[in-house]
């Protein structure tokens, strides 16, 4: 089943809240919810146009062009580096199996690239 924004956005915030050793905040404005590692941002939900409501999460650079090409709701990151991130909005293909794999697999790029700086 296809999400609405709301619902794309509800996921993905329960998807990260269940994960451990993670906050949330409002670091740069006050319509950008960042979800973090205890250094790292993996989610971005962006609470301030209902016309454009996205998650944004870190993607695998190979997997990211896979799915910007294979779905059209899924962009290029807003706010962040565009080729490691993407924006996911509500769109065909679009399920609450698929944005929470995305919250999962952005919080595990996060985890490991700290654990590899050390």
């Amino acid at each position: 089943m296809t999400l609405s924004g709301t619902q794309l956005q509800e996921t993905a915030r329960d998807a990260a809240a269940r994960l451990e050793h993670v906050s949330r905040g409002y670091p740069f404005t006050p319509h950008l919810e960042v979800w973090k590692t205890p250094e790292k941002v993996f989610l971005i939900v962006a609470d301030n146009d209902p016309d454009l409501q996205i998650i944004t999460v870190k993607a695998d650079l190979h997997h990211a062009d896979a799915l910007r090409r294979d779905h059209e709701s899924i962009t290029p990151g807003r706010y962040l580096d565009k080729s490691h991130w993407i924006s996911v909005g509500a769109g065909p293909g679009v399920t609450k199996r698929l944005v929470e794999d995305f919250v999962l697999s952005s919080h595990d790029l996060v985890t490991s690239d700290r654990t590899n700086r050390r």
